[in-house]
């Protein structure tokens, strides 16, 4: 049975999973880090909090900073796309060095998955009113960590300029996941399963980027590789929110 808990520091409101309480101290520790990170080079860096576009590589930035400016300008989009996957990434990294087998921290929706474990996990999918209830993806064990990063033009605080009820990336780099998800979100301006296939090319080709689904209604399309769907309790009561 995992040990779970709800942890909020400022704006990071996270759920932590682990196969042992003691990795979820370690975690909160790392979130606290990164935060701080963040936040020194934000007072240093105004516009580095507020970009919508692409920003200018800082090699003298601390890692963590640089990930997220990389992420971003993939896209040509802000760093700050790539924060919560960044924070939930750096937590299970650290969880994993102390000897975590199985961690994970969703980050609003952003999750880092580490699964060395026997068993495989089930991450639920919510998206909102669409068709898509009560379904998840079947995450085999594995000896790295996987980012499944979700963004929500209709679900959620986050800023979408896209009607997606659900854009998801899997990618083995959790920032470029969360900074790919914000992407593809953008991407779907309209309804309709053709316009689905057309948003999914932002991401499609994109090295580091696994697989994404995007869901809107009715409709849902597939790019890459996706874990196998399976049926999920979704219970919107533990989702982590704002």
């Amino acid at each position: 049975m995992y040990q779970r808990e709800h942890f909020q520091l400022k704006e990071t409101i996270v759920t932590i999973l682990a196969d042992r309480a003691e990795w979820i101290d370690v975690a909160k520790a790392e979130i606290f880090a990164s935060r701080l990170i963040i936040e020194n080079y934000i007072s240093a860096h105004p516009f580095f909090k507020v970009t919508m576009e692409a920003y200018d590589a800082d090699e003298n930035a601390p890692p963590l900073i640089q990930r997220m400016i990389w992420a971003g300008n993939t896209f040509d989009i802000g760093p700050m796309s790539a924060v919560a996957g960044t924070i939930a990434e750096a937590a299970v990294i650290k969880m994993k060095e102390a000897g975590a087998v199985f961690a994970l921290v969703d980050n609003g929706g952003d999750i880092a998955i580490y699964n060395a474990g026997s068993e495989p996990a089930v991450v639920g999918i919510y998206a909102g009113s669409s068709s898509v209830q009560n379904t998840g993806f079947l995450i085999e064990p594995a000896d790295g960590i996987l980012g499944i990063c979700t963004s929500s033009g209709t679900v959620g605080p986050s800023v979408s300029f896209g009607i997606a009820d659900a854009a998801i990336i899997f990618s083995e780099n959790v920032s470029l996941g969360d900074a790919a998800a914000t992407a593809l979100g953008n991407a779907l301006k309209e309804e309709g399963a053709e316009n689905i296939e057309k948003a999914l090319l932002v991401v499609s080709d994109v090295d580091g980027i696994d697989g994404a689904v995007l869901i809107q209604g009715n409709d849902i399309g597939f790019a890459g590789k996706v874990p196998r769907l399976v049926k999920a309790n979704v219970d919107y009561d533990i989702i982590t929110k704002g």
